[in-house]
């Protein structure tokens, strides 16, 4: 691609996913004689903190200079996540910022995995803002099943609990633990109306799901608390607390962390199951439970 193509490409994907953001989300107010969809630019560059000159001039494609500090900013402000940022920096900067960008990428995701490691008697994963798990440890692994060994839809934590039939007997109570889901997707997906991802999703799982389906049109945003417990094929119960964290580092991202309960003797079955004499397989796990 030449440089030319690189920046026309790069206004437009900057104007395309300006114009998907909802301006009261960022404190504009929604008048009568607004005539874009979404932020303007003027917009965009206040809350990217730039000049509204130097954004213009970018979003038409003009030869201007970009810091990765500035991208940085804007990518913030578009809310991007990480396939749309690395496709930002790829149109914006040279070769050889881009090679040190990746190796700022590979750092990032090596402590992203030293955080998750460091609890090693709580399964523990990362998850996007399409609840897309993007990081796990062993635990989890060996305790929801491989997940490197899913597919890149079933990574989907919402997909995966509706149309998984081991979930069904993974998780004792079911029924709940997919209608929380399905609150926690409509409020993520309420925030990024005009994401035509979100809306693909929803009529993809619409159809291989008979109750996300019918439970979607009940528009239930209430989430039922409670401890989640397992029927693990190998080690029996299992009684889990869950929370959420939010790191500083990770803006974008959630991790979901599982506390064991003093049931059951739920610790020491994660133990076991953290064992060096343990092998996890995902195949294995489903037809077992599926038993």
């Amino acid at each position: 691609m030449s440089a030319n193509s690189r920046r026309s490409e790069l206004g437009d994907f900057l104007r395309t996913r300006r114009e998907r953001l909802d301006p009261s989300e960022h404190g504009f107010t929604i008048g009568t004689r607004r005539r874009t969809s979404g932020l303007r630019r003027e917009e965009l560059a206040q809350v990217a903190g730039v000049s509204v000159s130097w954004y213009t001039w970018l979003e038409q494609g003009r030869d201007i200079n970009v810091s990765t500090q500035v991208l940085e900013s804007i990518a913030r402000a578009l809310r991007l996540d990480w396939v749309e940022r690395r496709h930002l920096f790829n149109l914006a900067l040279d070769t050889v910022t881009i090679q040190h960008l990746t190796q700022q990428s590979l750092e990032y995701d090596n402590l992203l995995q030293s955080v998750l490691d460091s609890w090693d008697t709580c399964p523990a994963y990362a998850v996007d803002y399409k609840w897309n798990i993007v990081g796990w440890n062993s635990l989890a692994n060996r305790v929801f099943g491989d997940y490197s060994k899913r597919s890149e839809r079933d990574l989907n934590i919402i997909w995966y609990v509706f149309t998984n039939p081991s979930q069904r007997m993974l998780l004792i109570n079911w029924e709940r633990e997919a209608k929380n889901g399905q609150a926690l997707f409509r409020a993520t997906s309420d925030q990024y109306a005009d994401n035509p991802w979100f809306s693909q999703f929803i009529h993809d799982l619409s159809e291989a799901s008979l109750e996300f389906r019918e439970w979607w049109a009940l528009h239930d945003i209430q989430i039922t608390h409670g401890n989640k417990e397992l029927n693990h094929p190998i080690v029996g119960s299992l009684f889990l607390r869950q929370t959420t964290l939010l790191i500083a580092e990770f803006p974008e991202l959630k991790i979901l962390l599982y506390i064991p309960l003093p049931l059951g003797n739920t610790l020491e079955k994660l133990n076991h199951l953290a064992s060096s004499t343990y092998e996890t397989d995902t195949k294995e796990l489903q037809l077992e439970v599926l038993r």
